[in-house]
């Protein structure tokens, strides 16, 4: 994921950016490691800044690569000593049910998918959606597990 074309190489000054952009469409950022300059201590404050939950995985006190979640802890992110204090803090129980799908889609975007795999620029002279609509459309899908995507930016309908 990146705002910078393909083909651009990955310089230290592009990773903030990057994990603005990974921050921006996670629920909850966890770090696990982080020295008091790390890279990971500006996701975490970007993450806090756009309404996402900040988790912290605390380590020993003599450990320098650990001051940085102390520090995130103190500042309020969630305590993690397993997956399940995320899952509960989250509420993903209610998402561990696999959805119901339809037998047949009346969804032109889902209707698009029933073939190959298909690039997003194809799927967009399918539906029509613009590039920004599909995007949505497709995330939103892939999240609720009814399609998947594949390397090479091709999407596919999981059946």
């Amino acid at each position: 994921m990146s705002e910078f074309a393909l083909g651009t190489p990955p310089l230290p000054g592009h990773f903030p950016r990057r994990n603005r952009l990974i921050s921006g469409v996670s629920r909850g950022v966890l770090v696990v490691e982080a020295a008091p300059d790390s890279g990971s201590l500006i996701t975490a404050r970007v993450a806090t800044e756009q309404g996402r939950e900040v988790f912290a995985i605390p380590g020993s006190i003599h450990s320098p690569l650990a001051r940085g979640c102390h520090a995130l802890i103190k500042q309020g992110a969630k305590l993690v000593e397993s997956a399940a204090d995320i899952l509960d803090e989250l509420a993903w129980q209610q998402r561990l049910t696999p959805p119901v799908l339809p037998e047949k889609s009346t969804d032109p975007l889902l209707e698009a998918l029933d073939g190959p795999p298909t690039t997003l620029d194809g799927l967009a002279q399918t539906t029509g959606l613009t590039l920004e609509a599909l995007s949505a459309k497709l995330l939103t899908l892939e999240l609720e597990g009814q399609i998947a995507a594949l390397p090479g930016g091709r999407y596919q309908k999981l059946h």
